[in-house]
């Protein structure tokens, strides 16, 4: 069927299933999603079966906006909001979104906005004609998100042309003949970063993930596969979470020639533009060629398209997509792909925690339909039994009590999604309580960036700490003892300082960053403590150190430093962010249905083909652990 098919179908249901007296006057698609502009918003907003129905009819996303003359001028706009809203609402932000016709009130006290029974808000949608949509103000401004959405507005006839381009990419005819499913391993398979895979089918090719092998030379995925290339071929990028080692070549792909969408949830989308511009600087401050450049970023926060939980788009014209909770970091998310009208169904877990933690639901293993799953296996050995959370926390404290109690300083390499967040409850609750000795806590890098982030989405957070924030008013994060790092200046002063601190600084393999500079002056100090709580993987500096090298060479502003370790090492496993084996195990026992096939990834090679081994003689399901570069044919 063709776009044309498609549209002319398009208007015959909505004039079957819309009253006559609604006026509607235009449809089109965007991206993944028929749009359709009216008049008379009212009459969808009175009725949710109208668009229901639409949906269920045409078996696609609708979207209803209110037709672009029927809109106040936002200038003018923002005027009536705030004369209309009262002051003690305390209005902190106030965001037009043409594409969709909504208008987001950022607000301290959202109640207010509101009104009585909503009487105050249907009055700003009456005369402004945007569809108000009112949140809380993030406790934590995100200069991140602030650029993101102002970027945004600046491009948002670009956005829209780019969003028709695609649905109409969507909409193109599928030729008859037989069908297939492919996956090939381009990157993240028996080792751990660069992770990167091609799903494809006769009709489709779209890559999941594109990271960086984070070590000393930065490894790509093999883009220069047959099977990717031109990049211009690929339909559709999909990133799983924000890590680098998920999403850190993504700008690059545009740099050499994709010019397609990106599907993440915005959290996402916010964290990997975060994460993607900081690994440029850290490139440049270590003299090294950065892959892509800033303008790349921007091109793919242009043209990425935000999914939340839960909600499926077409992505290509036999595939689509679901995200679900991953439990990993903000955002993260399980990519779900049903291929072809019940063809198959594939899931990619990304990097999953089947668990609750300080920060998140468990990962969501129940879904319509599974015949294949790609699953992780960081923790997938035979003796990856990771403590609770309860018993890290314990273990974390003793530590920490016993390091500040003898006059030394705690060095916590983080990484700045997550374990950060994770580990400044833990340090807050336990200084809070009297458990270990009141310190300042100094967060060096982009720990507070990020952390603004994770409260610019609350939604993504689990309840009891959404509650804690947002309803008690006792919000963890802004505790007088975090102390942020904003000058080098500063750094020094705090690696000078005798006193008793905490620091918990990026990166948290040690491959580079403000890590190093604490790294190095504190070292050779038996006073002091260097406390691992995240994955250290084969060839990082923080992998030499857990296994016990007491001498290490580094690059001191271009001079050879040799450092010899005094300092304590510890190493605490249940901060991680991926499910340790029996996790793992229970993951797939637990799962509905049962997929037919496992192909495990994103693990050292033995892990890999442990859990592979495990998981057969287990469940009985088929499985595999392929190298980089196997295709596998799935259908």
């Amino acid at each position: 069927m063709s776009i044309e098919d498609i549209l002319a179908e398009a208007k015959a249901v909505v004039k079957k299933v819309v009253p006559d007296h609604v006026e509607i006057t235009q449809i089109d698609f965007e991206g993944p999603v028929i749009v359709i502009y009216t008049k008379n918003m009212e009459a969808f907003a009175e009725s949710n079966d109208i668009v229901r129905q639409l949906a269920q009819n045409l078996r696609r996303r609708i979207q209803v906006r209110p037709d672009p003359s029927v809109l106040m001028k936002p200038e003018d706009a923002d005027l009536v909001i705030r004369e209309l809203i009262p002051k003690e609402a305390q209005i902190t932000n106030i965001f037009f979104e043409e594409e969709t016709g909504e208008v987001q009130i950022e607000a301290l006290s959202p109640g207010l906005v509101i009104g009585k029974h909503g009487s105050l808000l249907n009055e700003v949608k009456r005369k402004i004609g945007w569809a108000p949509k009112v949140v809380r103000t993030p406790p934590i401004p995100s200069k991140t998100v602030e650029d993101i959405r102002a970027y945004l507005r600046t491009i948002q006839d670009e956005r829209q042309q780019f969003l028709k381009q695609i649905g109409r990419r969507l909409a193109r005819e599928i030729p008859p003949g037989e069908n297939y499913v492919r996956i090939t391993s381009l990157g993240g398979y028996r080792q751990v970063g660069r992770s990167a895979t091609l799903l494809n089918t006769r009709e489709s090719k779209i890559l999941i993930d594109c990271g960086v092998l984070i070590s000393e030379d930065n490894g790509s995925p093999y883009l220069n596969a047959p099977e990717v290339t031109p990049l211009s071929s690929i339909d559709a990028v999909v990133i799983t979470h924000a890590h680098l080692d998920h999403c850190g070549l993504v700008p690059a792909l545009y740099k050499y020639g994709y010019d397609g969408p990106v599907y993440a949830t915005p959290p996402t989308r916010d964290m990997m533009s975060l994460l993607q511009l900081d690994f440029i600087k850290v490139a440049m401050g270590e003299a090294r060629k950065s892959p892509y450049e800033s303008s790349n970023i921007r091109q793919e926060v242009a043209k990425t398209i935000p999914l939340k939980y839960g909600e499926t788009t077409d992505i290509a014209p036999d595939v689509r997509l679901t995200f679900q909770n991953a439990g990993h970091i903000i955002g993260s998310a399980t990519a779900h792909f049903h291929i072809g009208d019940g063809l198959y169904n594939v899931a990619m877990s990304g990097d999953i925690k089947f668990e609750k933690t300080w920060l998140f639901n468990p990962a969501v293993n129940k879904f319509p339909r599974l015949e294949t799953l790609v699953l992780e296996s960081t923790y997938g050995g035979f003796h990856d039994i990771q403590p609770s959370r309860h018993e890290a926390a314990a273990q974390f404290k003793n530590i920490i009590g016993r390091v500040l109690s003898r006059g030394g300083k705690v060095l916590v390499p983080v990484f700045a999604v997550g374990r950060s967040q994770e580990v400044m409850l833990v340090l807050e609750e336990a200084m809070r309580t009297g458990q270990i000795p009141q310190a300042p806590v100094y967060l060096d890098g982009m720990i507070w960036e990020a952390t603004a982030i994770h409260t610019a989405y609350p939604e993504y957070l689990n309840s009891q700490l959404r509650t804690q924030i947002f309803q008690t008013g006792e919000n963890p994060f802004l505790s007088p003892m975090f102390k942020r790092v904003e000058t080098s200046d500063m750094r020094a002063n705090i690696i000078d300082d005798v006193e008793p601190c905490i620091v918990l600084a990026t990166s948290g393999m040690m491959s580079g960053g403000p890590v190093l500079e604490y790294f190095k002056g504190w070292g050779d100090n038996p006073l002091h403590a260097l406390l691992f709580v995240g994955f250290q993987s084969e060839g990082s500096l923080g992998r030499r150190i857990q296994r016990e090298a007491r001498e290490i060479t580094l690059n001191d502003r271009g001079n050879p430093l040799t450092l010899q370790i005094k300092m304590d090492v510890e190493t605490i496993d249940g901060f991680s962010g991926h499910s340790d084996r029996l996790q793992l195990l229970n993951y797939v026992g637990t799962m509905e249905p049962r997929p037919e096939r496992v192909i495990v990834n994103h693990g050292e090679e033995y892990k890999c083909s442990d859990l592979a081994s495990s998981l057969y003689k287990k469940f009985g399901v088929e499985t595999r652990a392929p190298m980089n570069l196997e295709t596998i044919r799935l259908k």
